[in-house]
């Protein structure tokens, strides 16, 4: 069902080589992801489903249709679904009921949970507790459950660490794959000064920063 036959060739160009680099740096040289890492090496033959649940910071850009072109621009066949609505929490989809229809369906190999910044204890509650009933029913219906780490708008700049903190520790506390594109957006921040990854309103993300999430999040889940 998840793995066929595929013959794809062509040539990887769709991130600029800045924001290639920023994504490969994280992924090579700190923060690698969560729960015993993912296989580096994947079979070029196979075709990944990944289940996308979060909020506008996911539907932003289509971010899911943007990781299903970068796959084929690499030769590699991802499969995609998003159960994304406004400001909604993994909590309130949980509440919801659509995204456990989803798992229990059994067509994913991944599910990328996000919700906000989630700096503060709340957050960091939610993505502990509430994220290790997503981490019983991935590991049920044979799902890799992994974090999608985002960021906090530059109005709340200061708070980015515990971003980065709250996140890294509910994928450790659920072994799930971390997938820190927040901390490559900080790294790349503080080293050049350009905060391009961010759209007009200063917390969602541009295309640009959409298209570095893509990549991350392709790299920590080892299918690029």
């Amino acid at each position: 069902m998840k793995w066929l036959i595929l013959i794809i060739s062509l040539t990887f160009g769709s991130l600029a080589c800045s924001s290639q680099d920023d994504a490969d740096t994280v992924i090579t040289n700190g923060n690698p992801p969560s729960g015993g890492g993912v296989d580096k090496n994947p079979d070029p033959d196979a075709e990944y489903a990944i289940l996308f649940i979060g909020n506008s910071l996911t539907y932003t850009n289509n971010l899911p249709t943007l990781v299903e072109s970068l796959a084929a621009d690499n030769g590699v066949a991802v499969s995609t679904t998003m159960e994304a609505k406004p400001n909604y929490a993994i909590v309130d989809h949980w509440q919801d009921g659509a995204v456990q229809r989803l798992i229990r369906s059994g067509q994913y190999d991944f599910v990328v949970i996000q919700q906000g910044p989630s700096s503060q204890n709340d957050g960091y509650e939610m993505l502990v507790n509430d994220g290790k009933q997503y981490a019983r029913l991935c590991e049920q219906y044979n799902a890799k459950l992994a974090y999608f780490m985002v960021w906090p708008s530059r109005a709340y700049y200061h708070t980015f660490n515990g971003v980065i903190t709250n996140y890294t520790l509910g994928a450790e506390a659920n072994n799930a794959i971390l997938c820190p594109v927040g901390q490559v957006w900080k790294d790349h921040f503080d080293r050049t000064n350009d905060f391009s990854y961010y759209g007009p309103d200063q917390f969602h993300p541009s295309l640009e920063g959409s298209r570095v999430a893509a990549k991350v999040i392709l790299s920590s889940l080892g299918i690029l």
